[in-house]
């Protein structure tokens, strides 16, 4: 349990797409959810509400915004979008799969993997940009929160990381190193202390 000035953001990773199933980069490209997405929004969405939940925040990219409805549906709060909370821009990686990034971009690759904060596609954001921009928006909407609350925040697998690396003070190539990646519909939190923020949950999900 946290004390009632201790605020909390759940960050949510978008159900599945077919570039997810197919192992695409999707990077911005607006791919919506799967029939097993929606299904899974649906159920993270149940989920969620063992939390009591304050706000909704939410990518504009139509994966992560139909995640967010399906838990909007159920608890009767407005979703604020905000592009801040875009998926990583991939560049010329952009609907890709791994194999074809992996001959044709095999330096870049094998450099990123290894941790370098490089653009991806080489014409992309770092991850260093994303955490920028997504930092920035949670920063600017959690004065909207109230003292205990808590909000979701509907967004991409690597944006997601990135956010959750700044807010408690990991660097970016630490996180790529010791995170794995959220699943498609599962989510980390993160608690608000007297000392800043720590990791309550990774990688959770419906049972």
């Amino acid at each position: 349990m946290t004390s009632s000035s201790n605020r909390r953001l759940i960050i949510w990773r978008h159900g599945q797409t077919t570039y997810n199933a197919e192992g695409r980069w999707q990077g911005q490209l607006d791919v919506p959810l799967s029939e097993l997405g929606q299904e899974q929004a649906r159920a993270g969405a149940r989920a969620l509400l063992a939390y009591d939940i304050d706000a909704i925040w939410s990518s504009d990219l139509s994966r992560a915004s139909a995640t967010a409805e399906a838990l909007a549906e159920l608890v009767d709060l407005p979703i604020a979008y905000d592009k801040r909370f875009r998926e990583i821009d991939a560049g010329s990686w952009s609907g890709l799969t791994a194999a074809d990034v992996k001959e044709k971009y095999a330096d870049l690759q094998v450099r990123v993997e290894a941790g370098e904060d490089l653009p991806r596609g080489g014409d992309g954001e770092t991850l260093t940009q994303v955490m920028q921009r997504a930092q920035e928006a949670a920063l600017e909407l959690l004065p909207t929160l109230p003292e205990g609350g808590t909000a979701v925040i509907a967004t991409h697998g690597m944006c997601g990381r990135a956010l959750t690396a700044a807010l408690v003070g990991l660097t970016q190539k630490q996180a790529w190193l010791a995170f794995r990646g959220l699943s498609n519909c599962h989510w980390g939190s993160v608690i608000e202390g007297a000392h800043g923020w720590r990791i309550e949950t990774w990688n959770a999900g419906a049972r």
